[in-house]
């Protein structure tokens, strides 16, 4: 599925034009964390800067909110839900503005999955929240720092842009992508 949602995301941005309407929902997922929100931020400013469509952006990753801080026509908009004691309520209303947490394990309650993983989940949840909290005290900004600075072009985002996906093969896309890797890697 990785690969299907790269060449899906890749056909968009390589046919999308200003009269277009782009819906992307969750670009970025099945890879690591910071790959994902990469992928993600860079999609978005593709369209805000070359494409210009007016496009519906959902994401599960609260850090991208902050694109709207740096790009003039970006909006953050989320779908409103109240809590209340230990429930969630959704309200099936659009509102102005991010969300800055998630309702995962609520939904998976939802779902049916069973009360021993839920209430696991919320156990391992709340260590993961307070070991970012002490073991990564990374200032926001400066993460954020990494996803707008674009002064040098990379000869690897060259590579990339010079490619035509739609002449790819998956093997053929798999074995660029190794290539890269290993080339970055040397690099670091």
């Amino acid at each position: 599925t990785f690969m299907i949602e790269r060449v899906e995301v890749a056909r968009i941005l390589n046919n999308a034009d200003d009269r277009s309407l782009i819906i992307l929902d969750e670009v970025g997922r099945g890879t690591s964390t910071y790959d994902g929100l990469s992928i993600a931020w860079a999609v978005v400013e593709y369209i805000h800067k070359n494409i210009r469509a007016k496009t519906l952006f959902a994401t599960h990753y609260h850090e991208l909110t902050q694109i709207a801080k740096y790009l003039p026509e970006v909006r953050n908009l989320n779908v409103a839900v109240r809590e209340y004691k230990d429930q969630v309520i959704f309200l099936y209303k659009v509102e102005e503005g991010s969300c800055d947490r998630s309702f995962g394990i609520h939904v998976a309650k939802l779902a049916g999955i069973p009360p021993q993983v839920v209430e696991r989940a919320k156990e391992l949840l709340q260590e993961l929240e307070q070991k970012r909290k002490t073991i990564v005290p990374k200032s926001r900004q400066i993460q954020y720092e990494l996803f707008i600075s674009q002064d040098k072009k990379h000869p690897v985002m060259e590579e990339i842009k010079g490619l035509d996906i739609d002449k790819m093969s998956g093997i053929d896309a798999l074995n660029f992508l190794n290539r890269l890797k290993n080339r970055l890697e040397q690099e670091d």
